[in-house]
């Protein structure tokens, strides 16, 4: 384990925080613009079973766009020099072409019929809904790897508030779009990712605006009579590439999770309402998830300072706790019956369950502080593929528990919470028994030696 040295991020409440809660915010607010767009597609022709296609759609996007999830950790280690940058610059970009050219392959027959109508079990009104929300979602997914490059500038010089800055203008942007298009008429899944993709696009300019100075106040960015004297660039991004690769398939496994458990719903009784529920809470649950999983950012730069520092730990379940307040919010009477009811357009039959299912969901942020903070220690080591093993174990153990739940006949819902609990849980525990395991066997190698 590498400790903080000098000159690094030491730890203390106050400087944490600072740094922690313009991440917080914006993990937040990025997902927030995903329910907020929901009420855009559920008012439209088939309800909220476009909701269902819709999400199942954005659903594949996002596990396409996983595959290059290690971009961003890839660039708090790599890109803090010009090199560095130019490098990361070429890889994200090189990565984004071949990834986006996957999905638009994947949105197209007969690769969408064998996952829509096949997988996910769709009529074949909902299968079309999500087959083109992944294809045109390719301008939305190919503005968020273009934001990856700012966003690393901003992180790595600890100005968090400014990518906060970006997200928010998002989020203002879509909120206003979500209150108009209702009341002109512009319903359904179309305008609805119409909606989310010229919010990223405002994000976008704006984080680049933000990170601009930054990037010219790089560490030794060449003069240009010296550009004949500069290291190889494709030797960089080749060394970039080889430590994101296991970040990037742990990411794809991870995104495949809402796929399996969206399969498994959709085999239990009633799956309409089934993944009606889960949709909707977790358009609740995620935001607060996300900006719980931010504190790895934080983790990584604020590394412990000695040998059993856990400070950053008892902030990370501390802050969990707090963040758990949201969903436990939407259970209440006053929030749920509205935002269920009335804003998500859900059926009367399951605003109930649905209040339930989100009131369950208010610890699962301790879960995810802790597994954000373990994930960065072996960030810190340079052990990316301590980190694609624990998605390896996310993904295998959520399978398993769908498995074993899908013939007991437990109500679709009740199987999706208690999957999402388990499997971060299952991550934490395989990267701190492979980090010990890794210490372990360098100190009995150094006994031998």
């Amino acid at each position: 384990m590498r400790f903080a040295e000098v000159g690094e991020s030491k730890f203390g409440v106050w400087g944490v925080t600072r740094f922690y809660i313009p991440l917080l915010l914006q993990g937040f607010s990025q997902s927030l613009a995903y329910p907020l767009v929901a009420g855009i597609v559920t008012h439209g022709k088939f309800g909220v079973d476009a909701l269902t296609a819709f999400s199942q759609g954005q659903m594949v996007m996002f596990m396409i766009g996983a595959i290059g999830g290690g971009l961003i950790t890839t660039g708090l280690v790599f890109a803090k020099t010009w090199m560095g940058y130019v490098a990361f610059k070429r890889l994200n970009a090189l990565m984004m072409a071949a990834l986006l050219a996957l999905q638009c392959v994947v949105a197209m027959p007969p690769f969408s019929g064998w996952i829509f109508s096949g997988l996910f079990n769709l009529p074949d009104e909902l299968a079309h809904i999500a087959s083109r929300t992944l294809l045109w979602g390719a301008l939305m997914n190919g503005f968020f790897f273009l934001r990856n490059v700012p966003m690393v500038v901003l992180f790595n010089n600890l100005d968090s508030a400014k990518a906060n800055y970006a997200t928010l203008i998002r989020l203002v942007v879509t909120f206003a779009i979500a209150l108009t298009f209702p009341r002109l008429g512009l319903v359904g899944p179309w305008w609805g990712l119409g909606a989310l993709t010229f919010g990223v696009g405002v994000e976008l300019v704006a984080t680049w605006l933000f990170a601009r100075p930054y990037v010219a106040l790089l560490p030794n960015r060449p003069k240009t009579k010296e550009v004949g004297e500069l290291p190889n660039i494709p030797r960089l991004t080749l060394e970039q590439f080889r430590f994101t690769l296991p970040l990037s398939l742990g990411g794809f496994l991870l995104m495949l999770s809402p796929i399996v458990i969206a399969a498994f719903i959709g085999r239990t009784l009633e799956p309409k309402d089934m993944l009606a529920i889960h949709y909707v809470t977790l358009g609740v649950a995620n935001p607060v998830a996300f900006a719980a999983l931010r504190m790895q950012t934080v983790a990584i730069k604020f590394p412990p300072e000695y040998a059993g520092d856990r400070r950053l730990l008892v902030y990370a379940i501390v802050a969990g706790l707090l963040l758990g307040i949201v969903p436990l919010a939407f259970s209440t009477q006053l929030i749920g019956n509205w935002y269920f009811g009335i804003y998500q357009n859900v059926p009367p039959r399951i605003v109930g369950i649905s209040r339930l299912a989100i009131g369950l969901y208010s610890l699962i942020t301790v879960v995810q502080t802790i597994r954000a903070r373990a994930e960065a220690l072996a960030v810190i080591a340079k052990r990316p593929e301590v980190i694609m093993a624990g998605q390896i174990a996310y993904t295998v153990s959520l399978f398993t528990v769908c498995a074993i739940l899908l013939p007991m006949r437990v109500p679709g819902w009740a199987m999706a919470v208690t999957a999402i609990y388990i499997a971060p849980i299952c991550v934490t525990a395989t990267i701190y028994a492979m980090l010990a395991l890794g210490r372990a066997r360098r100190k009995f190698t150094g006994i031998m030696s």
